[in-house]
């Protein structure tokens, strides 16, 4: 990280809000780190990525918010994570 980053961060996490702010999207940036290294692993760009996900069959998909709200309203945490698939050799 380069030092005006550090510089930066460091001032903007004296403030609380902006630290508390930070720390509660702490699970959607973990999640988004296993997307992006699971998109890389897998060998496909974004574009690759967009067209699969537009050629599925339509249907409404609660985002990852509403998801996290009925968790909450329920007294759960929600926890979201990416398994490999085995494919069989060929």
């Amino acid at each position: 990280m380069t030092s005006s980053l550090k510089r930066f961060k460091a001032r903007a996490f004296a403030r609380p809000k902006v630290k508390k702010a930070y720390d509660d999207l702490a699970e959607e940036f973990a999640f988004l780190d296993e997307v992006l290294k699971a998109r890389s692993e897998s060998g496909l760009s974004q574009a690759e990525v967009a067209a699969r996900l537009e050629s599925a069959a339509p249907k409404h998909s609660p985002s990852i918010a509403t998801l996290r709200r009925y968790a909450r309203a329920l007294g759960y945490k929600l926890e979201i994570g990416l398994v490999k698939e085995e494919r069989p050799s060929k």
